[in-house]
């Protein structure tokens, strides 16, 4: 994928960058593999609003992916590779031998008619899913299982990978993008290759209009509200707040460890990096 500009005919296009989709599929869905999404716009059941800045977005339907890839040694080709408006990662349409077509998400450097398969002992091409303890040390892999057969979890965003560092007894152990390094059970599945894409990170907005469309509302900085809606509201002229950052609700915005001891964190062998603020 490429990068795509605009001539400046207006002050938004002159910053715009956006990712070039002339090779994605131009048509509509395959119907059976979507249903209808309902957005919230950060309410709750009872109409009140628990998360700030969400609007509905654009109207779209939702693509049922498949993280299981339990069609096991049936062999499946890529009928097309498609735009998916709720993921930054494209998917591609899969047609099996038994006539049935699922979504996936799809890896780089896959193209249309392409065959792919899941199961064991299969051949370490992009796309091909198979056990972790079938896979050699070294190998980028996407879609990571957690839990043997809960369908992958890790690595199924634009760009997104995990690095197989070996296998230790009966786990094997990866290294994710953000530094952490962790175990998971050897027979947990995963699919070859480095999810699509990884220009996403590179786009420019351009305009408060397609952040609307994307259902991001403006959002209003504590600083310029009145002291009965934020705790940093008020004060004569400009000022900075007058204490460390925190929410409307008086809660610590930076460096508040908020995460509680987790069952799963014995299988963490090392955390993330931790982030550096410039």
């Amino acid at each position: 994928m490429a990068l795509k500009t605009f001539k400046p005919y207006t002050k938004s296009t002159r910053t715009t960058v956006l990712v070039d989709r002339k090779n994605i599929w131009k048509g509509s869905p395959y119907k059976k593999l979507t249903r209808g999404k309902i957005s919230s716009g950060g309410r709750n059941n009872l109409g009140r609003i628990t998360s700030r800045a969400k609007g509905a977005g654009h109207k779209k339907r939702y693509r049922i992916i498949d993280f299981h890839r339990n069609k096991i040694d049936m062999t499946g080709i890529v009928e097309r590779i498609e735009y998916d408006p709720n993921r930054s990662s494209h998917i591609a349409l899969i047609n099996y031998e038994d006539k049935t077509k699922t979504y996936i998400i799809c890896p780089q450097n896959i193209n249309v008619g392409d065959k792919i398969v899941s199961g064991l002992k299969k051949e370490v091409k992009i796309g091909n899913c198979m056990p972790l303890s079938d896979i050699p040390p070294g190998t980028q892999v996407h879609n990571v299982e957690l839990n043997t057969g809960a369908g992958g979890k890790l690595a199924r965003s634009a760009g997104a990978s995990v690095t197989l560092s070996g296998i230790d007894d009966e786990y094997a152990i990866i290294k994710l993008s953000s530094g952490e390094t962790r175990k998971v059970r050897k027979d947990c599945k995963a699919t070859i290759g480095v999810v699509s894409n990884p220009d996403q990170k590179n786009i420019k907005i351009g305009k408060a209009g397609r952040n609307r469309w994307r259902g991001k509302r403006p959002l209003t900085r504590g600083v310029a509200m009145n002291p009965v809606d934020h705790p940093h509201g008020g004060g004569e002229g400009k000022t900075a707040g007058g204490r460390n950052p925190v929410s409307p609700w008086g809660q610590s915005a930076k460096g508040l460890k908020t995460r509680r001891p987790q069952r799963s964190d014995k299988f963490i062998i090392s955390r993330r990096k931790k982030r550096r603020d410039n």
